[in-house]
Parts: C-alpha cells; sequence; structure tokens
C-alpha cells in the first residue's frame, strides 16, 4: 500500500527531477496546493494572487522508503530559512511547505522539524506545516521537466545543484 506527502520546496521543475531519483518513490506530480483559488492556472499561481504554492505530490512505498527519509531529503535540497523564496524564485508560490494527510505524518514532520532545525540552520525555520486540503495537477507542460528538457538554463543552474546535493546524501546513507 502507497502513501503519499505534498511537499513545496521552491520550483516544482526541482522537487520533481529530485524525486523521480529516490528508490521508493513510485510516482511523482507537479501541482498547486494551500492557495484559495480552485484548480488555478500557472499563470494565476506565478502572479501570486491564487495563494497556492508550487508543490509535488509523492506517492511512495513506506516498506522501501520511510518519511523520514522523503523529509531528510526535503531538508538538505532546499533553504527552509528564506521565507517565500528559494535562490532567484521568489514570492509567495515559492515558499518552502509539507502538507500532511493525516496526524500520524504530521507527528513524523514535526519530530523532523526538532531535529534538523537545531544543528543544521542558525536561522528560523519558515516551512509551512499544514493539512492538505486540495491539490491541483499542472498541466502536462510540467511533468517530467527536467528530464524532457536537460539543457534548459534553469535546469542546468538551479536543478542539476539539487541532484548533486541528492547524490551527496543518498550516499552519506551507504557509507
Amino acid at each position: 500500500m502507497s502513501q503519499t506527502i505534498v511537499l513545496a520546496a521552491g520550483c516544482f521543475w526541482c522537487l520533481e527531477a529530485v524525486y523521480q531519483r529516490v528508490a521508493g518513490v513510485a510516482s511523482v506530480q507537479s501541482g498547486y496546493t494551500g492557495g484559495n483559488s480552485p484548480n488555478p492556472s500557472y499563470k494565476e499561481v506565478c502572479e501570486g494572487s491564487s495563494g497556492h504554492a508550487e508543490a509535488l505530490r509523492i506517492k511512495f512505498d513506506p516498506t522501501k522508503l520511510k518519511l523520514e527519509k522523503i523529509l531528510d531529503i526535503f531538508w538538505k535540497i532546499h533553504d527552509p530559512t528564506t521565507l517565500n523564496r528559494q535562490g532567484y524564485d521568489i514570492g509567495n508560490h515559492y515558499r518552502s511547505a509539507i502538507f500532511y494527510l493525516d496526524s500520524n505524518q504530521k507527528e513524523v514532520i514535526e519530530k523532523s522539524i526538532q531535529h534538523v532545525a537545531i544543528p543544521n540552520w542558525g536561522n528560523k525555520i519558515t516551512t509551512e506545516i499544514s493539512p492538505l486540503t486540495e491539490f491541483y495537477p499542472a498541466d502536462s507542460s510540467h511533468e517530467d521537466f527536467y528530464n524532457r528538457n536537460q539543457n534548459h538554463p534553469y535546469c542546468q543552474l538551479i536543478i542539476n545543484p539539487k541532484l548533486k546535493k541528492l547524490n551527496g546524501v543518498l550516499e552519506s546513507d551507504i557509507s
């Protein structure tokens, strides 16, 4: 039986490229959540009026991949202390957020924040922790973006460094 978690950490292209490469992830889907507009378009989200964040819905096999590991990767591939931005991506739709589906997930998330906050970040973590209400899939042009566009400047400058961080996280588990 699979489980689902929804994460936001800047551009959803970055999250998708990272979590597609994690063993135990069954599927990923880019989309929008956390706002007030039903079924928003990419343009509406980018304009900031919808209140939605670019997010990634991750379905995973908990017998092969624990939520704790998904969160460990999440904390290491973005900066959870910058409010409404990740690098050059600025706006409330690029905020750091975790959208949980049940109280068990919320408990794991809260423990994860306590574990990571003190040793790793000098600044206060601004990551929003909220229950998932609705998730609106992005249009198909945003799906599998990195794999289809590896030579795109955004992929080269922004996504490739995150993938290098991911490799470091995964290698540290092996050694």
